[in-house]
């Protein structure tokens, strides 16, 4: 009850800026058709509940849609100092936007679903869309978008009312289209702490009473969050520009076309990690010496910290990490990375009369490539080279097409729509071993096996001359075996610079829906809503691996025989996965693979909505929606390593276990809003159960890709051990995720000059009890065991988020001031896909500020700001550090279940920034 009064407390302290909205009545075809900008304004702040929004494809009062969304203005992201959607977390509770490993692929959640990490077989449960144009990627949201009229961010699964289908969600990004008011435009300045310079201007220009163009263009540049002092480099900078022209066409009041081309170009640096502190990385104190002692690791050290301390690693960044931002890379390697995004639409809005048509056409190419030290040590484990080989891109041909209208003098508004779209994934993978992960290898399994005695970073083998000498002869514990393990070990210990040269992964994705959304006017105040969509998705997956690791096969040979022998088999076993780590393998050099999947699935929606009075609206609806199942692109995937390729019948014969099934979710909403005068409040229950929910995690080897339900049969905690042979329920499964909870969000100016705004969201977001990995039933692997019954990753139970603008007149000089500050309150969750206790964030609260002056009529503004003005420190994923997990062994006990003692790295938000933005209109 204190977290919650707390909360409550913070979220009604402050408010969101004022939402400057259209006083006319909205038009009633799709608000495409009148810009907003271009209808009649009063300048006087209205109620929030009266911002105009095309949610439901026509223009609504936010007060009168049955649906629940939030609708963010410009002005409000001007305040908030957004330039991409990561800052709507601060604006809307029930999103959590972040990004990890590289931005190309970020993460949005709503109500606590999302998809995570960063393959990008997997689409998301959030669909962005940028004027109407799906975005294949949500990262695709994370570069700049110039000025924007406003951002809905619709909660619950979408499908009936626009192009591309999503499970959770969508975030709809309107920008600002040319106008034929007269030449106009903004320019602005702003410069911050680490160096931060960013520019943006924009230029409408009417080209006669029909035609009108507008130009908008941003450039930015930053130091990095982090430092790199073995290549005394920064890392998480921006060097990014963007440019956006629009022409539009009016030649008559019944047709609207605009035209709208852009390209964002970005050379930076991304994205660094730390160590996560001792507070999870627990037993890394009792450190042994083997210049002093050969004796075993003692039970309470970790044998992994003090290979990668003998072979160069800073202990003390792995140990006292906490937040300092001086990261660990090897020698040589980079995180530079390129993206180029571009793409052209075209949207015609023509009115018959009695019904209208919207046609959005469009093409996106979208590419980024990405160089890493994979491993985020300063030893040279794994690596991917910043040549422009470790690349994705997306290209994407769309169509939409919708029809609308009235019939039954009034009773109905209808809408039929059709949409297609073909894209083609191009991965292009070049991920490879170090040129010290041999000698990481063997010291690795040397010092965590009965072999420790001889432990010497330096030796051959990672060995000591003495014990080398006595497995050779075949007198020491591995008897007559020892001088083959002794070979393998060596092949082992030469692994360097070895893996993948180009992967590639061709994968074509077709997609065509027809849907309708009709709301039947029953009676004066009482509308039913019905919605359909079917949709078709086909899938077709080519891939071809190259690799130069020849080790894995000649160990694979030799050491196959003793995985059956109880003496010899962990080690053999130890030998064969680490040379075969991640598939990484010749076997695989110059195969191929194909395969193919196809989808067909109906989803829809209904709602019955009632105003019992102009300021009332109450509503109820049930959902059903749905994400395309897919391939996981990541070789790792296709068997366990130990196995030989040859043996279970080739790679061909693996492709289903890339395989993943479509998600699917049923969700159930009760709803309400009130808007009267400048007040609004809008509440909502939901309750969303999910089938087969996509998860994909990182457990410090490989990439798991598993569509987790549960089992309508007690399991009797199979789901929680550390076998994969237990846990199965034969197919007989349900649900596995469920969402439910409550979100409030409110607004209120009691004057011109000031606004409040605050919101929300209560989201309970649990895996069920008796989980499997897949609706046949399969057991769900061992690293996921801690899932059943526990909230699913960056998904906090609470969330509250708050600001308030004050701008007082000075006087009667035409002069204003300014004072804003927002605020974000998040309860605790954990950050890692697979829930280990170790990737716990706790509570935070992130607050951005801005303090100024404006000229008459705003024309010109000068503003200091500061983003996460107390600085903050948290993490936005913690995951397992890249192989480094170190040997468990009797009696060594983990208080800290199940992390046993592997290492534990972390990817953190950004710290206080802050500076001036000098700014002009004309």
């Amino acid at each position: 009850m204190r977290k919650l009064a707390l909360l409550m407390t913070v979220a009604t302290a402050a408010i969101a800026a004022p939402a400057w909205a259209q006083s006319t009545a909205p038009a009633p075809q799709d608000a495409t058709t009148a810009p907003a900008e271009d209808q009649a304004q009063d300048q006087a702040p209205v109620s929030a509940g009266d911002i105009v929004v095309t949610a439901t494809r026509r223009a609504e009062r936010l007060a009168d849609v049955p649906v629940a969304v939030s609708a963010v203005s410009s002005e409000q992201l001007q305040l908030s100092g957004a330039t991409d959607i990561r800052s709507l977390n601060q604006l809307a509770p029930s999103l959590l936007v972040s990004s990890t490993g590289t931005e190309a692929n970020g993460s949005a959640r709503i109500r606590g679903i999302g998809t995570v990490g960063d393959n990008p077989g997997l689409e998301s449960s959030v669909a962005t869309f940028i004027d109407g144009v799906y975005r294949s990627r949500t990262g695709a949201g994370l570069n700049e978008l110039g000025e924007v009229e406003r951002v809905e961010v619709l909660r619950g699964p979408q499908g009936t009312l626009s192009g591309r289908n999503s499970s959770a969600g969508a975030i709809n990004i309107i920008t600002k289209q040319p106008s034929f008011r007269g030449i106009e435009g903004m320019a602005e300045g702003s410069y911050g702490n680490y160096n931060a310079y960013r520019f943006q201007g924009a230029i409408n220009v009417p080209l006669g009473e029909t035609v009108a163009a507008r130009i908008d263009g941003i450039y930015s540049k930053r130091d990095g969050f982090y430092y790199d002092p073995q290549n005394n480099t920064d890392i998480n900078d921006r060097d990014r520009y963007f440019v956006r022209g629009q022409l539009r066409f009016e030649p008559t009041s019944d047709l609207n076309i605009r035209l709208i081309g852009d390209y964002t170009k970005r050379t930076e640096k991304c994205c660094a990690a730390i160590y996560v502190d001792r507070s999870a990385n627990e037993y890394i104190g009792n450190l042994n010496n083997p210049a002093t002692s050969l004796s075993p690791l003692s039970t309470d050290g970790n044998n992994i910290v003090n290979v990668l301390r003998d072979l160069g690693q800073n202990v003390t960044r792995i140990t006292n990490a906490g937040y300092n931002r001086t990261v660990s890379v090897s020698p040589g390697r980079s995180f530079a990375g390129r993206t180029e995004d571009w793409g052209v639409s075209g949207q015609v809005d023509y009115n018959f009369g009695g019904a209208s048509i919207t046609s959005i056409t469009a093409y996106r190419d979208y590419k980024s490539d990405q160089g890493s030290d994979t491993d985020y040590s300063s030893v040279d484990i794994l690596y991917r080279a910043a040549n422009g080989n470790a690349s994705r891109q997306f290209k994407t041909f769309s169509q939409e097409l919708r029809l609308q209208g009235e019939a039954f003098n009034g009773k109905l508004d209808w809408l039929v729509g059709g949409y297609y779209a073909n894209e083609d994934l191009t991965v292009v993978d070049n991920l490879r071993f170090g040129n010290q992960y041999g000698r990481f290898a063997t010291c690795r399994l040397v010092s965590g096996s009965t072999l420790a005695v001889g432990y010497s970073p330096t030796g051959t083998g990672c060995l000591a001359a003495p014990v080398r000498t006595a497995i050779a002869a075949g007198v020491s514990a591995l008897g007559a075996a020892g001088p083959t393990v002794l070979a393998a070990i060596d092949r082992l210990d030469g692994i360097n610079d070895k893996g993948s040269t180009a992967d590639r992964y061709l994968q074509n994705s077709r997609n065509y829906a027809f849907f309708t959304h009709n709301i039947i006017h029953l009676a004066d105040r009482l509308d039913l809503t019905l919605g359909l969509r079917y949709t078709n998705e086909r899938k077709r997956l080519n891939a071809t691996f190259t690799n130069d690791n020849t080790a894995c096969v000649a160990n694979q040979a030799a050491l196959s025989g003793f995985l059956t022998n109880a003496a010899l088999a962990a080690t053999a076993g130890g030998i064969i996965g680490l040379s075969c780590q991640g598939n990484s393998t010749s076997e695989l050099n110059g195969v191929s693979i194909a395969d193919q999947r196809n989808e067909d699935e109906f989803t829809g929606t209904a709602v019955l909505s009632y105003k019992p009075t102009d300021a009332l609206l109450i509503y109820g609806s049930y959902s059903r929606g749905y994400k395309a199942g897919g391939f996981n692109l990541d070789r790792s995937a296709l068997k366990s390593p130990i196995a030989s390729f040859a043996s279970v019948g080739g790679a061909q014969a693996l492709t289903r276990n890339l395989q993943f099934d479509p998600e699917k979710v049923n969700a159930y909403e009760i709803g309400a809003k009130y808007s009267r005068g400048r007040a609004t409040i809008t509440a909502a229950a939901f309750r969303q159960e999910f089938q087969n929910f996509q998860l994909n995690t990182f457990n410090g080897t490989v990439f798991l890709v598993a569509t987790v339900n549960s089992c309508k049969s007690p399991l009797g905690g199979a789901d929680r051990d550390t076998s994969a042979a237990t846990g199965a329920c034969s197919g007989d499964t349900s649900y596995g995720v469920l969402s439910q909870g409550v979100e409030l969000e409110a607004s209120l100016q009691p004057t011109r000059d000031i606004a409040f705004n605050m919101g929300i969201t209560y989201a309970d977001t649990k895996y069920r009890n008796d989980l499997v990995g897949s609706a046949a039933g399969l057991a769900l692997d061992p690293a996921l065991r801690v899932l059943p019954g526990n909230r699913l990753s960056n998904a906090p139970e609470w969330v509250a988020t708050s600001s308030f603008s004050w701008t007082p007149r000075i006087g009667s000089t035409g002069l204003s001031g300014l004072l804003y500050i927002d605020g974000r309150l998040s309860d605790d969750y954990n950050t890692g896909s697979d829930l280990f206790p170790q990737k716990a964030q706790d509570s935070f609260f992130v607050a951005n500020a801005r303090v100024g002056i404006r000229g008459p009529n705003e024309k010109w503004a000068l503003e200091f700001w500061g983003q996460n003005i107390f600085d903050k420190d948290y993490a936005q994923v913690a995951f397992n550090s890249p192989f480094q997990a170190g040997t468990t062994s009797a009696p060594f006990v983990d208080p800290q279940y199940p992390g046993g003692r592997q290492i534990f790295s972390q990817y953190l938000a950004e710290p206080r920034t802050y500076g001036v933005t000098g700014r002009v209109r004309f």
